[in-house]
């Protein structure tokens, strides 16, 4: 079984940056593509970022130029570095790891 334990959320103003991490315990992370979803009230919860084992990154438009995302394996660890941040990225953000399991989510807040 694999846990997942995210930080980083909170509340920043429009243009703010904040650093997500995801710490993930077990073997399974560094054999793994592991990424970001958010789900805002209402919405259904969508892809932010994926990373492969190998690097290979993927971003939705809604992100690209904006959001980084990157992987320590000797860490297990996955972070999203979120720059510009908008109104619209208000959301629950999630941590997955090899498509199965997910963390429990932060929440960021992006607010005058």
């Amino acid at each position: 079984q694999v846990q997942l334990v995210e930080s980083g959320g909170g509340l920043v103003q429009p243009g703010g940056s904040l650093r997500l991490s995801c710490a993930a315990s077990g073997s399974i992370f560094s054999i793994s593509t592991v990424g970001w979803y958010r789900q805002a009230p209402g919405k259904q919860r969508e892809l932010v970022a994926t990373i492969t084992t190998w690097g290979s990154t993927n971003y939705a438009d809604s992100v690209k130029g904006r959001f980084t995302i990157s992987r320590d394996n000797a860490k297990n660890t996955v972070y999203l570095q979120m720059n510009s941040l908008k109104p619209e990225d208000t959301a629950v953000y999630y941590c997955n790891v090899g498509s199965r399991f997910w963390g429990q989510g932060t929440q960021v807040t992006v607010s005058s």
